[in-house]
């Protein structure tokens, strides 16, 4: 099947979570003040973060988030609380190859909900989406060894410990080789 075809939610929702799609106008805002509020530690695993976007250059890149989506190249969500409506972070299916087909989840918090289990809920959610309705045979979780709160999640998710890819990756600011963990689960 074409993946153009598939029908592929633009909101999920679980207990605590709204989980959806980068289409609002103005997210741009609450997703950049979310880096500004998480930067430091936002720098330390991603590269995107080593400077503070603009606002104008985050909502350019939710838009292009968005028409990827459509175009079924991946999947990004924007995450909120439900009981406050607070924007908490993101969750993606990315890398995808439809071949196989498989991906890999990405996510970041903002760090002030960090340590509540929301970005574990939201992955558990995508895993799903994933697993049981675009019907992936492989996902996949990387992340720099050093990076115990993202492994934590691979790993109470159920997710596989495949190994540790040595020098696989330049750490988030460029300045060193990285070694990566890699975690799937399959169907």
């Amino acid at each position: 099947m074409n993946p153009l075809l598939l029908d592929v939610p633009l909101k999920l929702e679980t207990e605590r979570l709204i989980l959806r799609a980068p289409l609002q106008t103005g997210d741009g805002n609450i997703v950049n003040q979310a880096i500004r509020d998480s930067l430091d530690e936002l720098k330390m695993w991603l590269p995107f973060a080593q400077e503070l976007p603009t606002i104008e250059e985050t909502e350019i890149n939710l838009r292009n988030a968005y028409v990827n989506f459509l175009k079924r190249e991946s999947f990004r969500f924007l995450i909120f609380r439900k009981d406050t409506d607070d924007f908490i972070g993101i969750t993606s299916l990315q890398g995808i190859d439809w071949d196989i087909p498989k991906c890999e989840i990405g996510y970041w918090i903002n760090t002030k909900f960090s340590g509540n289990g929301y970005m574990m809920e939201a992955v558990k959610e995508l895993t799903k989406l994933g697993l049981n309705q675009i019907k992936f045979r492989r996902i996949e979780i990387r992340c720099e060894s050093t990076n115990i709160k993202s492994r934590s999640i691979a790993e109470k998710l159920g997710f596989v410990f495949e190994g540790t890819l040595r020098n696989d990756d330049l750490s988030a600011d460029g300045s060193r080789l990285t070694d990566t963990c890699l975690y799937s689960i399959v169907n």
